[in-house]
């Protein structure tokens, strides 16, 4: 099978455990404002490989990719669903760490045959990077252009299926760098026994000369970067918040982890 890519790193060191490899894939129907990737928006324009290809060029950095392993992105990978089961599928055969790194907008378990596909995933996937876009419905609708409902099926989902999660959180100010919404969301995250991690992401607008040479308005122009002191009170007050539900469940006699488990990347 083939897969459209938009370009693959290798030695990563920021896309999961240990040492990746990482396949970026063409395709994204969110329209996140703050997105630094737009040249992966579209489905068409990429490099055609398959799966035997990747495979076969991921075995050379084997060697140097330790407690590592493969690491699909986007755009969102999982528009080209097909192609990431057969190719964790065949990572899996080489005894691979397998990632996906995804906004889990596309899930849909009302659909019987979408649905099915996601099983066949998860039994292939050991890690998923799962954004937390917005806490707010209408908020979320507002940064990414769509809804948050399939995206906290897909929380629910993987906290079933107990596969493991990372997650990334952007800080924008204006957006989601606001007390009230970094709460919330610390509130939300620590009702998933399967959280293992929580990436605190600061804004930053490196991607304006890319939104310049492809003609794209970049609504964040005047959006100052967020400084690193407000990156660590973002960071404090989610954790703070995630704590400090885990103890209220842990009285009630819900248990859901220990409340100081979870860290903070």
């Amino acid at each position: 099978m083939n897969g459209n890519i938009h370009s693959i790193i290798t030695g990563s060191t920021v896309d999961g455990p240990g040492t990746r490899y990482v396949v970026f894939l063409k395709g994204c129907p969110l329209r996140c404002k703050y997105c630094h990737n737009p040249d992966t928006w579209d489905g068409r324009g990429g490099k055609e490989m398959s799966v035997a290809e990747i495979i076969a060029d991921m075995r050379s950095y084997l060697p140097f990719m330790k407690r590592g392993g493969i690491t699909v992105s986007g755009g969102e990978p999982l528009v080209q669903i097909d192609f990431v089961i057969e190719l964790f599928t065949a990572a899996r055969n080489l005894g691979v760490h397998t990632a996906l790194d995804t906004t889990g907008y596309l899930f849909n378990k009302d659909n019987p045959e979408i649905f099915a596909k996601y099983e066949k995933l998860a039994e292939v996937t050991d890690l998923v990077l799962l954004d937390l876009k917005h806490i707010d419905p209408e908020k979320h609708v507002e940064l990414t252009g769509v809804k948050q409902d399939t995206i906290i099926d897909f929380y629910k989902y993987l906290d079933e299926k107990n596969i493991p999660i990372w997650v990334r959180h952007v800080i924008v100010p204006g957006y989601t760098f606001v007390p009230e919404y970094l709460e919330k969301s610390g509130k939300f995250l620590a009702h998933f026994k399967n959280v293992k991690a929580v990436d605190i992401l600061p804004y930053h607008d490196m991607a304006k000369p890319k939104y310049a040479e492809m003609g794209i308005d970049y609504v964040l122009k005047d959006v100052a970067p967020l400084t690193g002191e407000d990156g660590k009170n973002a960071r404090d007050t989610v954790v703070n918040a995630m704590r400090a539900e885990r103890l209220r469940m842990k009285e009630e006699g819900i248990h859901v982890g220990f409340p100081f488990d979870t860290p903070v990347l």
